[in-house]
């Protein structure tokens, strides 16, 4: 007979930890292999020497600007400097628990039960750090003020009002070479709805990714490749219901959003919490049940766009307040005053957004 619930007596989290972390997760390591998440020493190292600080400034490097004077032998040669650049990045907490009875009744004879539930907890927290993501992007992009609206604006392609509105062949290339010219070729992710995902595979402009499993299966992923680019799709992805402009007119429609991402657009680093799983046990209640505790701390920080916890109650910011456009900038030098600061070049940033019928 398998064990058919938890054991709290018997559980070891260190190696509960391994089993869950040597379970392939599948979406963020295609994330990783896009080059769409990337490490940041510094982001590391500045919260593995504070003691697990929830908030911290980084630096980030000026780069070299100005124009060249004419070398004729009577012009003076002029000097200019770099200006050093402070980023916000915060550390997003999560936790959940699971009584015994949610993983019961995947039991089947000869199955291990604790592999099955490290299964099951891998591709959770895939998704929790896909819908943080999401929170992160639509955040970034309700910035306001006059630099972060010109982010927004270059950044984002709309075409709910060009023909039917959908996608077509090329709505990528022309949406990433609007956010950021030459520097179109670094992208190499898309997040979108399954409907556009559907428009695209009806037109034969996207393929499913696939995954041959331990036993030699091979099946489909949620995943494809669009132009070369992986396509992630997730329902969860904002959408809005614009409604009929008159009764019976037929003509209401949904806008989508769809984001495109570039190689190191968003910086991740896993924090780590001090007891990431623990397993306790409840005597009394239902006749005794074992809960499953998980805690993780991740940093999801896009790349020159400075987070700065202007609407946040506790340490960690919920997914609604990563969405607050208040809480986020481009990153700039820092005076007081908006007109002395030097902003990033907002086509460094390979971060776009196309809105779409479909």
């Amino acid at each position: 007979m398998p064990n058919t619930k938890f054991d709290s007596k018997s559980f070891n989290p260190e190696a509960f930890k391994y089993r869950v972390d040597r379970v392939p997760n599948l979406k963020t390591n295609e994330l990783k292999k896009s080059k769409a998440l990337a490490g940041n020493p510094d982001i590391k190292d500045v919260f593995s020497g504070q003691n697990g600080t929830a908030y911290a400034r980084i630096a980030m490097r000026g780069l070299l600007d100005g124009d060249a004077v004419n070398y004729d032998g009577k012009t003076d040669i002029t000097a200019t400097s770099t200006k050093t650049f402070e980023q916000g990045v915060v550390v997003v907490g999560r936790a959940k628990a699971w009584i015994e009875k949610d993983f019961s009744y995947d039991i089947t004879g000869g199955v291990d039960f604790m592999e099955n539930i490290a299964q099951q907890v891998a591709e959770y927290k895939d998704e929790l750090d896909q819908t943080t993501i999401l929170a992160v992007l639509e955040g970034a992009f309700a910035m306001s003020g006059t630099k972060n609206e010109e982010f927004v604006n270059k950044h984002t392609t709309d075409i709910t009002g060009s023909g039917d509105g959908k996608m077509t062949v090329v709505t990528l290339n022309s949406a990433t070479n609007k956010a950021c010219g030459a520097n179109k070729k670094k992208f190499t992710l898309v997040f979108m709805h399954s409907d556009v995902a559907t428009n695209l595979e009806n037109a034969n402009l996207i393929a499913h990714l696939k995954y041959t499993d331990k036993d030699g299966v091979t099946k489909d992923l949620e995943l494809y490749t669009w132009n070369g680019k992986l396509v992630v799709v997730d329902d969860d992805m904002p959408f809005e219901e614009i409604p009929e402009t008159t009764t019976g007119a037929g003509d209401g429609y949904n806008k989508y959003v769809t984001y495109v991402l570039g190689s190191g657009a968003i910086n991740y680093e896993d924090i780590g919490a001090k007891v990431p799983f623990a397993m306790s046990c409840d005597e009394k209640t239902n006749g005794g049940e074992d809960t499953l505790y998980m805690r993780q701390r991740k940093v999801f920080s896009p790349f020159g766009i400075s987070y700065e916890r202007k609407s946040q109650a506790t340490l960690s910011p919920t997914a609604a307040e990563l969405k607050k456009g208040e809480n986020w900038t481009l990153v700039h030098s820092g005076e007081d005053s908006d007109a002395e600061r030097s902003y990033i070049n907002h086509k460094a940033i390979p971060i776009a957004r196309i809105i779409s019928r479909g």
